[in-house]
C-alpha cells in the first residue's frame, strides 16, 4: 500500500467535530456538481495509488458565466499542459512539439467526479455516510463516505471545501475498506487570480507544434452491431465512438457510467498477432480486462476498461454480443 494512503478501517480525524445536518446522496450530487462551477482556484494534487505508484499536477481553473476552462500541468511522468475549455481539449507533448486537439467530458477527472448527468438514480445505488469534519491543504472540509449497495462499484470517500464544495481530497475503497487510490491537494489558493482569456490565448497557441486530431466518430452500438444481452445494475450507455479511419474496421468504443465511475468496452476484430492473452490487470482503482469473443462471422476482441471491480467488467462483457 502507498504510504500516505490510509486503510478506512484506520482511525482519522475526520470525525473530531460534528459536521452539518445529514445530506442525501442527492444533495451531495448537486453540491459537488455546483462546486465545479467556483469563480476560480490554483492548486497541486497528488494522485497516489495502493501499488506505489504516484503522479502529481499544478491545476488553474477558472469559470466565467457557462464556460469553464482550466489548465493542468503534470509534474511527473511524460512533460505535458493540458487546456480544457468545456469539452474542447488541447494536449501539449512539449518534448514532441506535438499538441492533441480532442473532445471530451470534462467529468470523471479530480476535482469533478461526476460523469454524467444521469446521477439521479445515484441514491438506488450508493448511499451517503457523513463522517465530520477536516483538514486538507489548509481547507475545512465537511467528509462523507458514499458507499455501495452491491459490489459492482467501489466506495468513495470525498473531503468537500466546507464553503464552496470542491472537492478537495477523495478516496477510492475496495469492498473491504482498503483505500485503491487517493487525490488531494497539497496545496490550493480559492479566488485565484486566473484569466480566462489568457488560460484560452494560450490553449489556442500552437505555433511551432504538430496539431494531431484523433479520428473518432460519434456512432451508436446498434450501428456497430452491438447490443446488451441485459443490463448491468446502474451502467447506463453514455455513448459510442468509432475510432479510425476504416468504416469497416478500426475500434468501437462503448462507454457506460453510475455518474460516478466508468466504463469503455473496446470491441475490434481478433488479430493473433497483437491479441495473444486474455486477462485481468489492475493498476490502482483501474482494472483491465481482455477476452475473445466469438462470433460467427469471425471472432473479436474485447477491452474493457474502468474504475470499478473486476466483477463489473465481466459482467458487461459476458452481456456483450453481436446484433443478429
Amino acid at each position: 500500500m502507498a504510504q500516505g494512503v490510509p486503510a478506512a478501517s484506520e482511525p482519522e480525524s475526520t470525525a473530531v467535530r460534528m459536521g452539518p445536518p445529514e445530506r442525501s446522496v442527492a444533495e451531495w450530487l448537486v453540491r459537488l456538481e455546483q462546486a465545479s462551477r467556483i469563480p476560480s482556484f490554483i492548486g497541486t494534487f497528488v494522485v497516489t495509488s495502493a501499488t506505489g505508484a504516484m503522479s502529481s499536477a499544478r491545476i488553474w481553473h477558472v469559470c466565467e458565466g457557462d464556460v469553464q476552462i482550466e489548465r493542468v500541468e503534470a509534474l511527473s511522468g511524460v512533460p505535458r499542459t493540458i487546456f480544457r475549455r468545456n469539452q474542447s481539449v488541447v494536449t501539449f507533448f512539449p518534448q514532441a512539439r506535438v499538441a492533441v486537439s480532442d473532445r471530451r467530458d470534462a467529468g470523471g477527472a479530480f476535482p469533478n467526479l461526476l460523469t454524467s448527468s444521469s446521477s439521479a438514480s445515484m441514491a438506488d445505488h450508493y448511499a451517503a455516510k457523513e463522517l465530520g469534519q477536516s483538514r486538507v491543504a489548509g481547507f475545512d472540509a465537511d467528509v462523507v463516505y458514499l458507499r455501495p449497495h452491491d459490489e459492482l462499484r467501489y466506495g468513495y470517500r470525498i473531503w468537500s471545501e466546507r464553503n464552496t464544495g470542491l472537492v478537495i481530497k477523495t478516496q477510492t475503497l475496495d469492498g473491504k475498506g482498503r483505500v485503491l487510490e487517493q487525490s488531494a491537494f497539497s496545496e490550493l489558493q480559492l479566488n485565484a487570480p486566473v484569466q480566462a482569456v489568457k488560460l484560452t490565448r494560450m490553449m489556442e497557441r500552437t505555433e511551432g507544434y504538430k496539431v494531431e486530431k484523433p479520428h473518432r466518430t460519434p456512432t451508436s452500438a446498434a450501428a456497430e452491431g452491438w447490443t446488451l444481452s441485459g443490463e448491468v445494475p446502474g451502467f447506463s450507455s453514455q455513448s459510442c465512438y468509432r475510432h479510425g479511419t476504416d468504416a469497416g474496421g478500426g475500434v468501437v468504443q462503448w462507454i457506460f457510467s453510475d455518474g460516478l465511475a466508468t466504463v469503455s468496452l473496446f470491441m475490434e476484430a481478433f488479430d493473433a498477432r497483437r491479441h495473444p492473452s486474455e486477462g485481468v490487470v489492475a493498476m490502482g482503482a483501474t482494472h483491465t480486462l481482455t477476452q475473445r469473443l466469438p462470433d460467427a462471422s469471425g471472432p473479436w476482441w474485447v477491452t474493457a476498461v474502468g474504475e470499478v471491480p473486476p466483477a463489473t467488467l465481466k459482467a458487461l462483457v459476458s452481456r456483450l454480443q453481436r446484433k443478429p
